[in-house]
């Protein structure tokens, strides 16, 4: 997503230029800081990336669902949280490399993210990677559309492959960070995946949009 910065950043100063004024400093903690997008994620299998209502992930070449929504906030350099728009979950990976809606922003909801080639961007986990060698673990669909481990998945293969479809530049709350704690499923155990409204509050909700042309 950064590399989507320098257009909207260049399209603010030329506005100050133009008005002859700069804009005013956000004196009220409380309120969206964070310039985000809401995008869809095409993956190169062929796929757009959804979130189910009970938060379960897959591909779909449905490009008109809801559910192919997503908030990209972002919550360090090149690095973002990846929030469904309909249900408020965040995508997290855990120690195994599988992915699992969080209701909580965790560090485990935070991805890294890079361009790749060809203008495809590639997401991988801040928190976890391969002991020995070091690789990283990303974000990926497999042929049948289906969400692998992120241990499975190499940056050079297309399932890793994502162009984000930018609909909206929507600012946002700085996401709470939580400890991972009784959120991350231990081994063999399937994720919770219920949401509630704290959940979808959670500093992660898009406010005063404005559409992009």
């Amino acid at each position: 997503m950064w590399f989507l910065w320098n257009i909207f950043s260049k399209g603010t100063h030329m506005l100050q230029c133009l008005c002859g004024k700069s804009l005013k400093k956000n004196k009220n903690p409380t309120d969206p800081q964070l310039k985000g997008i809401v995008t869809r994620l095409y993956c190169r299998q062929g796929y757009y990336l959804q979130m189910h209502p009970d938060g379960a992930l897959d591909g779909t070449k449905d490009d008109s669902t809801n559910s192919t929504l997503f908030n990209l906030i972002p919550v360090g350099l090149r690095v973002v949280a990846i929030q469904g728009v309909k249900t408020g979950l965040y995508i997290a990976m855990n120690g195994e490399g599988y992915l699992y809606p969080s209701e909580l922003f965790t560090p485990e909801c935070k991805f890294k993210e890079s361009v790749f080639e060809n203008y495809y961007v590639i997401y991988s986990s801040m928190l976890y990677r391969q002991q020995e060698s070091g690789r990283a673990w990303f974000l990926g669909l497999n042929k049948e559309g289906q969400a692998m481990k992120g241990n499975r998945v190499k940056k050079t293969k297309p399932a890793a492959h994502f162009l984000p479809k930018p609909l909206e530049v929507a600012m946002y709350r700085e996401p709470s960070l939580h400890d991972v704690g009784e959120t991350v499923p231990k081994p063999g155990v399937t994720p919770s995946k219920s949401t509630s409204a704290s959940a979808i509050m959670n500093g992660g909700k898009p406010v005063n949009k404005s559409k992009t042309t």
